[in-house]
């Protein structure tokens, strides 16, 4: 489903260069829900953002079921990021003035489905996730838990291929955080792929699979049992 080759990650200033990613290759497969951890500054996120087609590589390839994304011009990578990407950010990212449905409905309306097609599908989502009675709530009346998962159901509404999670129990307590990954569980046992990005080495245990990364390099790459 995921396959980096040679992926490099630069950033200049001046005269100094960060290899934030460093020559990488490794592939994922499809319904494998795969952990990336590593201190901070290792190039997690810098990774995720890379496979989730959010940033470009400075060199290397990304390919997402087969397709070689990242020499797709800006609107067909827009389009794949609409149509088979899932996002999933430690922060939220929703809009405050918009309800839990509306937050759900807008990637559903950016590609193309009505507004009463898309709302079913929002509250569906919701649904799915716990959240059938929060429907007109706006994101200042959810707890932090609930706002996320929200943005869980934002994320697997238009059935994504791959659903990529950057730390996202990271603003959440234990008993909270707990529930986020049981979702996470409950969704790939259905065949999702998912991609995560964490801190914490007891999440970690639970996906199928363990990349470590140091100083923009893979140091450890593990099936977890």
């Amino acid at each position: 489903m995921i396959k980096a080759t040679q992926l490099v990650k630069k950033f200049e200033s001046g005269d100094s260069v960060l290899i934030a990613l460093n020559s990488l290759n490794f592939e994922i497969k499809q319904g494998q829900f795969v952990a990336i951890t590593g201190r901070s500054g290792s190039g997690k996120s810098t990774l995720l953002y890379q496979l989730g087609l959010l940033d470009d590589p400075t060199s290397g390839e990304v390919y997402i079921d087969g397709v070689e994304a990242t020499s797709l011009d800006t609107e067909k990578r827009t389009t794949m990021r609409l149509q088979e990407l899932g996002y999933i950010f430690q922060d939220y990212a929703l809009i405050p003035e918009l309800s839990a449905t509306e937050n759900v409905m807008i990637p559903l309306i950016m590609q193309g489905m009505s507004r009463s097609d898309a709302e079913k599908a929002a509250h569906m989502s919701l649904e799915r996730i716990g959240l059938a009675g929060k429907y007109e709530n706006l994101p200042s009346q959810l707890s932090g838990g609930q706002q996320q998962r929200v943005s869980i159901a934002r994320a697997i509404a238009h059935k994504p291929k791959i659903i990529f999670a950057d730390e996202p129990t990271a603003n959440l307590d234990s008993e909270t955080s707990e529930v986020v990954l049981k979702t996470f569980l409950e969704l790939n046992k259905e065949g999702q792929t998912i991609v995560m990005v964490t801190h914490e080495p007891e999440y970690a245990k639970m996906t199928h699979r363990t990349i470590t990364l140091a100083d923009g390099n893979i140091v450890s790459d593990t099936l977890n049992t």
